[in-house]
């Protein structure tokens, strides 16, 4: 049987691939198709901090450590965590029913949806963008101005009538607004709007001194612009495009809030040192709650906000949270076997994603 340190030695991520991490990342920069950040560690100690590219096309201000990138939908992780801590504190109720808390008299969702659907995406509720069935977000903005969208409640009407695609609670479908009205609760029973009881109460809790919800048309200092390329028929990249009309100017509780890939491993960090949460959600947070679909002989399942990949076994390769949009892709990644943690965050739509793919297979565990 092998001591402890014949364990620790088998499960420390070689240099040489950190270099690798590196060198990809630099040499997606040098081509064009990636600006941004990534933060590694494991356990406690960072394995790469650097950035690559530039946060701004207009300027070619270089990408630094410091600079703030939105992280999309892994904003869902800090929404999740504020209602979990008023479950916590007994103001909200996982299974009580959301018209309990919020008013929605008049719309297709029924007293049957709790925020226990909504925080697993198993309310049924038909979202305001169907990511699944190949809807795009951006598509919402053609005939409504995205600057008129700044407040939880200016949300409704892009979904609150919409057909169910299921009862609640019988299957699972990703649903961004469900993390909507899941901010409205928030909003309800604290008494204060989404981003202020965030910030204060996540964000600052976990030492995420860099991060917030930054508004675009305002002059912000370290924060990325976001672009995508343009391209002709044949493909070929023949400029850039901002984001700016692509989605609402500042972040609610389903995306766009700003951070560093540093400020998100820490958050990560703060919810498995149980310091955000107490020990039975600490646990819920960070367990399984429901089943995605299955493929390869690995279960994609959903927690509160997480994404699990468990494998055959029941071992847990990698919790997850992704998030993108137009001008913004992101990753954060935990492997439990190497006790790694991973983010990496990208200023434009396709950023993340091929560079990801490549590090988790450097970085992360080997699997059957």
């Amino acid at each position: 049987m092998p001591g402890t340190d014949d364990l620790t030695s088998t499960l420390t991520v070689p240099t040489a691939a950190v270099h690798a991490v590196h060198d990809l990342l630099t040499e997606a920069a040098s081509a064009d198709g990636f600006s941004g950040s990534v933060h590694v560690v494991q356990g406690s100690e960072v394995l790469l901090d650097a950035g690559y590219g530039v946060a701004s096309r207009r300027w070619g201000s270089p990408v630094t450590t410091a600079t703030r990138f939105d992280v999309a939908s892994v904003t869902k992780l800090f929404t999740a965590v504020a209602v979990l801590q008023q479950v916590e504190a007994g103001r909200l109720d996982l299974d009580a029913p959301i018209t309990d808390v919020v008013d929605l008299t008049g719309t297709t969702i029924t007293s049957a949806v709790t925020l226990r659907h909504l925080l697993t995406h198993t309310s049924g509720i038909g979202d305001d963008a169907d990511e699944e069935a190949g809807e795009a977000y951006e598509d919402l903005w053609l005939e409504r101005p995205c600057h008129t969208v700044t407040s939880t409640a200016d949300f409704l009407p892009q979904f609150a009538h919409k057909p169910s695609n299921f009862a609640p609670g019988t299957g699972c479908r990703y649903c961004n607004v469900g993390y909507v009205l899941a901010g409205l609760a928030l909003e309800a029973v604290t008494g204060t709007t989404y981003r202020e009881h965030v910030l204060e109460h996540v964000l600052a809790r976990a030492g995420m001194t860099s991060s917030g919800f930054f508004d675009m048309r305002d002059a912000v200092p370290d924060v990325a612009e976001g672009w995508d390329p343009v391209r002709d028929p044949d493909g070929v990249v023949t400029g850039w495009r901002s984001n700016i009309f692509c989605y609402p100017p500042i972040g609610s509780p389903d995306g766009g809030a700003h951070a560093t890939p540093r400020d998100l491993v820490r958050f990560l960090d703060a919810v498995r040192g149980g310091d955000l949460l107490g020990p039975e959600l600490t646990a819920a947070f960070l367990t399984p709650q429901v089943t995605h679909h299955e493929s390869d002989g690995r279960t994609v399942r959903y927690g509160f906000g997480l994404e699990f990949v468990v494998l055959a076994d029941g071992s847990v390769r990698s919790l997850t949270k992704d998030g993108i949009n137009a001008g913004a892709s992101a990753v954060l990644r935990h492997y439990p076997a190497n006790d790694v943690t991973v983010a990496l965050v990208s200023s434009s739509e396709d950023g993340a994603w091929g560079p990801f793919r490549r590090i988790d297979g450097l970085l992360g565990p080997a699997t059957p």
